[in-house]
């Protein structure tokens, strides 16, 4: 286990390889900043082709935490990890224990969760072998599964968004797009039916679409969200779904959704922006589900993390103000709250106490 260089170079205070052959475990743990406090972030389990793939990705997933944690109010660090392999096939006991015992040995610095292709029962068996983990279920007195408020959140990121855009947070026949109906996507399009919205859905998985289906047969289905006409698009996939290639095709007022780096690469938003086209950092209106299990370090109360998770819409509106005041797209109005809020209390820890 050896710090990476790399993390010296992107501005991450600590990157560490984890590799158990016996189990197969080969798992990256990325820490951007401590700075608000131990860094929170889920654990995403994937077959990347490469492990430079796995590194750039657990390298900008731990970044967005940290703004994330910050704009969320927290006082949290932000993390991430990924274990490269496909979970359908090598994921074991063994090695989530095995990855559990690498957590373990960062004393804290890092707290893991729930991320794509792990799940509830999955912390469950990380706890096993570390404390330093959140996610786990009700029965192992944890906040159980952190999808039910990340989309709620990302449900009042919408709602923020609409206000700005049309002077209402009212969804009443208003078409929305969600693009990828697993984990959250779900749970979003039920936010949206009950709203009144008018909903489409693509997801590359028929049961994931038929799962929705079943439950709100009124859902349309597209093959092709980014060339429908809607009034919010929201990407609740994996990220970069807003590239070169895609954004010049959308045809939409408001980007809005539950995916993590949305954005393929800087200068994205203000494609965005020069084109009229609302965008809700995905790191801003995601965050309900980091407040759900961060609530466990505290004693989990499901009523007492909605509540905080409900102050997404007034932290979306603020960074809407915040961009109009500066004349920057949204994006980098977030970053910039973000960044205030790590220099000025993470500062606080030069004052020494008892």
């Amino acid at each position: 286990m050896t710090d990476g260089v790399f993390g010296r170079e992107s501005g991450h205070e600590q990157v560490v390889y984890c590799q158990d052959p016996a189990t197969g475990l080969k798992a990256i743990i990325a820490i951007y900043s401590t700075a608000l406090g131990p860094a929170l972030g889920g654990t995403r389990f994937y077959p990347y082709r490469r492990e430079s793939d796995a590194l750039e990705d657990v390298l900008a997933l731990s970044k967005g935490m940290a703004y994330k944690n910050a704009l969320a109010g927290l006082d949290l660090g932000g993390g991430k990890a990924v274990i490269i392999g496909d979970p359908a096939t090598v994921k074991t006991e063994g090695l989530l224990r095995a990855y559990g015992r690498f957590v373990r040995s960062l004393g804290g610095r890092y707290i893991t969760a729930c991320d794509v292709g792990t799940y509830v029962a999955d912390m469950d068996v990380v706890a096993r072998e570390t404390t330093f983990v959140t996610g786990r279920s009700a029965d192992d007195g944890g906040a159980g599964d952190s999808s039910v408020l990340t989309a709620f959140g990302v449900f009042q990121g919408i709602r923020a968004c609409a206000e700005h855009r049309w002077g209402s947070t009212d969804l009443t026949g208003r078409r929305v797009g969600v693009q990828g109906v697993g984990k959250v996507g779900h749970y979003l399009v039920g936010h949206l039916v009950k709203a009144g919205a008018e909903v489409v859905i693509s997801d590359v998985s028929r049961t994931a679409i038929e799962r929705v289906r079943a439950t709100h047969p009124q859902v349309e289905v597209s093959d092709s969200l980014v060339d429908d006409r809607l009034d919010v698009y929201a990407p609740c996939a994996l990220g970069g779904a807003l590239n070169d290639e895609t954004v010049p095709r959308l045809r939409t007022e408001i980007v809005c959704g539950a995916a993590n780096n949305q954005l393929a690469h800087a200068g994205i938003d203000k494609v965005l922006a020069d084109r009229d086209i609302l965008y809700a950092p995905d790191y801003l209106v995601n965050a309900g589900g980091v407040i759900q299990v961060s609530d466990e370090l505290h004693g989990f109360d499901f009523d007492r993390a909605k509540r905080k998770a409900t102050g997404i819409f007034e932290t979306t509106k603020a960074v809407f103000a915040l961009a109009a005041a500066e004349g920057v797209p949204p994006a980098t109005a977030a970053d910039r709250l973000a960044e205030r809020r790590i220099s000025e209390i993470g500062r606080l820890r030069t004052i020494l106490t008892p």
